[in-house]
C-alpha cells in the first residue's frame, strides 16, 4: 500500500498502481492479492474473503522519478533481491525524499518552455521574449497562490490571468507582435498534458471511474486557464 501510495501521490496510471501492489504482493507469497485504487484512495485484500485496508490519498503532484524509483524496488522484490523489511525501509526512504527543483529552476524552466514553444507555434523572435517573461510570471504567480490556496484550479485561474495582462501589456507597448502566439506559448507550461495521458490510458486499460475522474480533473484545468486569459480579454 506504501507503494501504490507514492505512485498515486506522483501521478501515475491507476492500472499500473494496482499492478506493482499485486506483484509486490504475490512476491511475498500472497497468492490472491486483490487491490483497488482510484486517485484519491487505495483498497488492498490479501485475499477476497479478508478484510480490507484504504488509504485516504490526499495530495498529488508529478514526479516521474519517483514512479520509476517504486518500479525498480517492485522488480528487485520480485527479483528476490530485497526482503520484506528492506523493500519496505527503502519505499519510506523515498517517500521521504523531495526530489523537485527549485521554484526558481522551475520559473525559469517554464519560462524558457513559454518562449519556445511560441516559437514553434509559429511566433516570431520578437515575441519569445514577451512570452518568456510572461510564462515565467506566470508559473511562478500560480506555485505562490499554491501555497496559501490547496485549490490547484484556483492558482491555475491566477496564473493565467497574470499571463494574459502580461501578454497584453507587451502588445501595446509594443514589445510583442502577434498575442495569440505569446499567451499560447505562456500557457503550455499550465497544460495538464499527463493527467490527459493518463485518463485515456486507465480508460483504455478498463478503468473507468479513475478514467473518468482524471479526464474531468484535467478539463477542469483547461477550463481554468481558458477562463483566466478570457478575463483578461473581455476587460482590455
Amino acid at each position: 500500500m506504501l507503494a501504490g501510495k507514492i505512485m498515486l501521490e506522483c501521478s501515475a496510471e491507476t492500472y499500473r498502481v494496482e499492478d506493482t501492489m499485486d506483484r509486490i504482493a504475490r512476491a511475498f507469497d500472497i497468492a490472491n492479492p486483490q487491490s483497488y485504487a482510484t486517485p484519491t484512495g487505495i483498497n488492498f485484500s490479501v485475499d477476497r474473503a479478508e478484510a480490507a485496508n484504504f488509504m485516504r490519498i490526499a495530495k498529488r503532484t508529478t514526479d516521474l522519478y519517483k514512479i520509476a524509483e517504486v518500479n525498480r524496488i517492485s522488480r528487485m522484490i520480485t527479483a528476490n533481491e530485497l526482503t520484506l523489511d528492506e523493500a519496505l525501509e527503502s519505499l519510506k526512504r523515498l517517500e521521504s525524499k523531495s526530489l523537485f527543483y527549485s521554484h526558481k529552476i522551475q520559473i525559469l524552466a517554464a519560462a524558457l518552455v513559454s518562449g519556445c514553444f511560441t516559437i514553434m507555434f509559429g511566433g516570431t523572435w520578437t515575441d519569445f521574449l514577451p512570452a518568456f517573461i510572461a510564462g515565467g510570471l506566470g508559473f511562478a504567480g500560480m506555485l505562490g497562490v499554491e501555497r496559501f490556496v490547496e485549490i490547484r484550479f484556483i492558482a491555475e485561474f491566477f496564473a493565467s490571468l497574470i499571463i494574459g495582462l502580461t501578454a497584453w501589456v507587451f502588445i501595446t507597448t509594443g514589445l510583442g507582435m502577434e498575442l495569440d502566439k505569446i499567451i499560447i506559448g505562456a500557457v503550455m507550461p499550465l497544460v495538464p498534458g499527463l493527467h490527459i495521458t493518463n485518463a485515456v490510458r486507465d480508460l483504455m486499460a478498463g478503468h473507468l471511474v479513475a478514467g473518468v475522474s482524471k479526464g474531468v480533473e484535467a478539463i477542469l484545468t483547461a477550463f481554468a486557464i481558458g477562463a483566466g486569459i478570457a478575463a483578461i480579454l473581455a476587460f482590455a
